[in-house]
């Protein structure tokens, strides 16, 4: 059987399946294993009440646990997020217990129920067109970041994809410092979670993410811009087109949005 191109067991979030590859030019097939990314859903519980199901890599989950609570903006200040604990639920998926401080979970208390999701877009508990699009703060934009620089960010992404690279189906979310040197990257099935996982990581080192700059190897949906916000990013990079109202949104609030970044070209507005 062929080998993989990168060790699955040193991926997290990576698991080995076996596959018949078939071929266009008749040859026969051959059997090969091949990492697939690992997807489950992940029930949210916050302060001991059910929050959100969402369907997500179970890797990095305290990162996850964390990132979530701020883009979500059931808590403003990573120092209300108290703890988390994971535990895999056996052939039914994985429980992610978050506790935060009382005196900072007023949000929470207001929009808490039980919702089964796609992915952490970002909307969870939200029952109006008023609260979609509720006023976000304002970011400074960083203009100072070079166009040499998000073409290195974006050049030496894929070195740093390793959930990626062994499944060929993973986002990820990188933070690069100004001179586009990648600093921190987290990984997902799915875009969003890839990006909370992000959020979380730097709020757990202490990062401030207006010190650099995000690059998302996603479509850029208004979400991905308002998470972008909400974490006090001044610069986002998308492989990917953005939306209209991702656009409008980031023009708002100050984001600098570059979107369909190549190696060659990208798009500013």
């Amino acid at each position: 059987m062929k080998e993989l191109a990168v060790t699955v067991d040193q991926v997290k979030g990576a698991s080995p399946r076996a596959f018949a590859e078939h071929f266009a030019d008749g040859a026969a097939s051959v059997p090969i294993t091949r990492a697939l990314a690992e997807e489950a859903p992940v029930a949210i519980e916050i302060n001991g009440m059910g929050y959100a199901v969402m369907m997500a890599t179970p890797a990095d989950l305290e990162d996850y646990a964390l990132g979530f609570c701020l883009s979500e903006q059931l808590i403003a200040d990573p120092a209300a997020f108290v703890s988390a604990q994971e535990a895999e639920i056996p052939g039914r998926g994985w429980m992610l217990r978050i506790n935060l401080a009382l005196d900072a979970a007023a949000p929470l208390l207001e929009r808490a129920r039980l919702r089964l999701a796609e992915g952490s877009c970002g909307l969870c508990g939200i029952e109006s067109l008023e609260q979609v699009l509720r006023p976000l703060p304002q970011v400074q934009p960083r203009e100072d970041i070079a166009d040499a620089a998000i073409f290195r960010a974006t050049a030496a992404l894929g070195d740093h994809q390793r959930l990626g690279r062994a499944t060929r189906a993973a986002h990820a979310a990188a933070f690069c410092a100004p001179d586009g040197t990648i600093l921190t990257v987290r990984e997902d099935v799915g875009r969003h979670n890839a990006f909370d996982k992000l959020i979380g990581a730097l709020a757990r080192a202490g990062a401030d993410p207006a010190s650099g700059f995000v690059v998302l190897t996603a479509r850029c949906s208004f979400e991905l811009v308002q998470k972008a916000v909400i974490a006090g990013v001044g610069l986002l990079v998308t492989v990917s087109a953005a939306s209209t109202l991702a656009a409008d949104r980031a023009r708002d609030h100050g984001l600098r949005l570059v979107s369909l970044a190549r190696g060659d070209s990208f798009l500013e507005s």
